[in-house]
């Protein structure tokens, strides 16, 4: 016989229980292959557990939407921190805005390097810093920058602080369904396994080939080994003759 081997993937395990629970629901009563505990309990079980796949799987598909929409808000709001504070230091070169004045922004007075704006932390940082320091140069006389505003640069970084948080909530959230699912998954292969070994045992006494089309029938999945001969129709009634053979000669 070929080896068996446990599903690996989501779909996989809901197919291998709705397949013996579709063969339970059709065997007549003089042939319960499963016994009534297993089917209860694989039933009650498979209404979580395709309710938990389907779940994860709509958390999971709002999450890359949403992670979509994010990176575009994300670089927005680089794009515009990035220009108004080149702006800035074209305007300090230009001598428009006094040097020492970079320092109400928490930038460097001594060179005109942009700061790292790499990580979402980055922008955090250097977003509310620059709104902070043009909100107090305005408020101490100076003329504001322009192309972009400051207000413009406001608009840009509190939808970004906005989407930050849903993005961790989709994050989250997704997260914990799929925890959710992990400990599922455990008992789905406990309970496929009991099913697997209880067919495997009613159709023991089989042919080889009758015994494996019944037990995967039932949803059981057989791999075969490399070179090992493939079971066939042919396969039993070989043995067949082989067994009957074999009692001709014992009977003589």
């Amino acid at each position: 016989m070929p080896y068996r081997r446990l599903p690996n993937t989501d779909q996989a395990r809901l197919r291998a229980l709705q397949n013996a629970m579709q063969r339970a629901s059709e065997a007549d009563f003089t042939e319960q292959v499963l016994t009534y505990k297993t089917i209860n309990e694989a039933q009650r079980f498979l209404l979580i557990f395709e309710n938990q796949v389907q779940q994860y799987h709509q958390n999971f598909q709002s999450k890359v939407s949403a992670n979509k929409r994010y990176k575009h808000i994300v670089n927005n709001a680089r794009m515009y921190i990035s220009h108004f504070i080149q702006v800035l230091n074209l305007a300090v070169i230009r001598g428009d805005i006094k040097k020492e004045q970079k320092e109400l922004y928490k930038l460097d007075v001594h060179n005109h390097i942009l700061p790292d704006l790499s990580t979402e932390e980055d922008l955090l940082v250097w977003g509310q810093n620059i709104i902070e320091g043009e909100t107090e140069r305005v408020r101490l006389g100076g003329f504001p920058i322009y192309n972009p505003t400051i207000s413009k640069v406001k608009v840009h970084y509190d939808i970004f602080k906005e989407h930050q948080v849903t993005q961790k909530m989709h994050k989250r959230t997704t997260s914990r369904t799929y925890e959710d699912l992990g400990t599922l998954r455990e008992q789905a292969d406990a309970i496929i396994l009991d099913i697997w070994n209880q067919v495997e045992k009613y159709y023991a006494n089989c042919l080889p080939y009758e015994r494996l089309r019944n037990c995967q029938n039932y949803g059981v999945i057989y791999y075969y080994r490399p070179g090992e001969k493939r079971l066939s129709f042919e396969t039993d009634l070989q043995l067949k003759r082989q067994l009957a053979q074999q009692t001709k000669l014992d009977l003589e």
